[in-house]
């Protein structure tokens, strides 16, 4: 089939379910993905068919689902580098990419010891190695398919991070882990959707995404920032920094619970978008 008429078959299937940009930015993704060709090359050549046509259909049919084209195309990119996600892993989102920068714009030591809790997709230590050659970076997560996810990104972008199956609720093991271990920074960006926001989160991240690295309970939101941070008071270097992902709804909050656990230098950020979303703290 000529792609040109896969285009127009495509929008026609999409549009009554997406905005037309956002369904003919799907349509640019997938002809990058599946048939390694960009939108000039249709122009250049109108008579451009593909071999792919049942991998088109099966898309079209889960972006029906609302499936993120993320997972449809099984890979994304963060700060600049390629990231493999998996139904077993959050899209990384330009608001993590902020939290990164605020940390690199900070880290002004040759070599740092980096501890992340949360590893996902491994966007965030992954990162920080890459643009921190000489720091060490260790990375925690609950999820053995999650850490496998970041193993392969890990390799995939050629840097050193030490992945560790451990859930950061269970203290006496966390404490076992990481004894006599300190750090210059420790990062996080833990689950801090409560169910009550359920009905502000969008079908293709709802249905999708883990719930997870999602979602805490109404009654406890702030479950992983007290046990993170009561693990940072433990193993942060004196003058170490913590930093932050945040729950927009919940930056007075957090910063309350900051001060209670002793933390200096609170800083509430705002993310691209103007909402609460990062902090950073000093041991």
């Amino acid at each position: 089939m000529v792609l040109l008429q896969l285009k127009s078959q495509f929008l026609d299937r999409l549009t009554p379910l997406y905005d037309a940009e956002e369904v003919a930015r799907f349509f640019e993704l997938l002809l990058n993905a599946f048939e390694s060709k960009k939108r000039i090359d249709l122009a250049l050549d109108p008579e451009l068919e593909t071999q792919q046509l049942p991998r088109w259909y099966q898309a079209m049919e889960a972006l029906e689902r609302f499936e993120p084209i993320q997972y449809i195309i099984g890979e994304t990119e963060f700060f600049g580098l390629p990231f493999e996600v998996t139904p077993a892993t959050l899209i990384p989102r330009p608001e993590t990419e902020e939290l990164v920068e605020w940390i690199l714009k900070d880290a002004n030591a040759a070599s740092l010891s980096i501890l992340e809790i949360g590893t996902g997709s491994g966007c965030i230590p992954i990162t920080l190695a890459k643009q921190l050659p000489h720091a060490q970076v260790t990375s925690i997560d609950v999820s053995t398919e999650a850490l496998a996810v970041a193993t392969r990104n890990a390799k995939r972008n050629a840097v050193n991070v030490q992945f560790i199956h451990q859930s950061v609720l269970e203290t006496e093991a966390l404490e076992t882990c990481f004894a006599d271990q300190f750090f210059d920074v420790i990062v996080s960006n833990p689950p801090y959707v409560r169910h009550l926001e359920k009905h502000e989160i969008q079908p293709n991240v709802l249905e999708h995404e883990p719930h997870l690295a999602l979602f805490v309970e109404d009654d406890d939101a702030l479950l992983f920032y007290r046990h993170i941070g009561q693990l940072a008071q433990n193993h942060l270097k004196k003058g170490g920094k913590l930093y932050f992902e945040i729950n927009q709804y919940l930056g007075k909050e957090t910063v309350a619970l900051l001060n209670q656990l002793g933390f200096q230098g609170i800083e509430l950020r705002k993310d691209l978008f103007g909402n609460d979303r990062m902090i950073r703290c000093e041991r």
